[in-house]
């Protein structure tokens, strides 16, 4: 069955389960290769990409409903989702749908909640759910045209993770259990886009004291041996809840 009348046949049924006029936008990022990527699917029928979306409940929590919308349309679970946004706009998904009947529920106004969610690339079981035939981590520099305002949402949750940024500590959902500093230091730097200075970043890092240092070392390469380190969870915990009194 194609997109159009799997979206037509669950139509009715949707107005009698989700809560109306409200959805969500969930944007994933993960972190492979040096590079920071974004999941995005490829939409049934068509050749344009979304980011993982769905609706309400009307039993459901918020929060329970951006976790299951992931799920669903991703595989990923157990991220740290954070909610940065709401997107209004008039027509923002009406127009998306203007060939299809006006009852319709999807082609309805709808206001969009913003998550984004911050995994580990190595953990996360792509699944391809059934109004989708792709779904792809992409790099945020090579990032495809996504369909409706979904690019300025991306934007506005790239704008926010950099911000926490400067404030907030990032890496514990995005890097493996043991990382080095060079690592870390890589990881920030993409996310800032920009080049940080080495000693300043180690000094700093180790003042935060959210690091534990481990009694071995990264093996290979040519140079020394760098040390490994994992995040101390409960020091991790406090700087998200207090944050750091200066930024980069």
């Amino acid at each position: 069955m194609d997109f159009r009348n799997k979206i037509a046949n669950i139509s009715a049924n949707s107005w009698e389960i989700y809560l109306p006029n409200l959805s969500i936008d969930c944007i994933v990022f993960g972190f492979h290769e040096n590079e920071l990527k974004v999941l995005v699917v490829k939409i049934l029928d068509d050749e344009i990409w979304a980011l993982p979306g769905g609706y309400i409940l009307k039993d459901e929590n918020l929060i329970d409903a951006a976790n299951r919308i992931l799920k669903d349309r991703t595989g990923a679970e157990n991220v740290y989702l954070q909610q940065f946004r709401v997107f209004g706009d008039i027509n923002r998904s009406e127009g998306f749908f203007q060939d299809y009947a006006d009852d319709l529920w999807n082609k309805q106004r709808f206001v969009s909640v913003g998550f984004y969610a911050l995994v580990d690339y190595t953990k996360v079981n792509l699944v391809v759910d059934e109004f989708s035939i792709k779904c792809e981590w992409k790099s945020i520099d090579d990032l495809p045209e996504l369909m409706m305002d979904h690019n300025f949402i991306f934007e506005k949750a790239l704008a926010t993770l950099r911000k926490q940024l400067i404030h907030k500590p990032i890496g514990y959902n995005l890097l493996p259990e043991k990382f080095t500093m060079p690592e870390l230091q890589k990881l920030y730097e993409i996310i800032l886009s920009k080049k940080l200075n080495r000693g300043n970043f180690y000094r700093k890092m180790l003042r935060y004291n959210i690091l534990t240092k481990l009694e071995e070392t990264r093996k290979g390469g040519a140079h020394k041996a760098p040390d490994l380190y994992i995040f101390n969870q409960e020091n991790y915990q406090l700087a998200l809840k207090n944050g750091f009194n200066e930024g980069w």
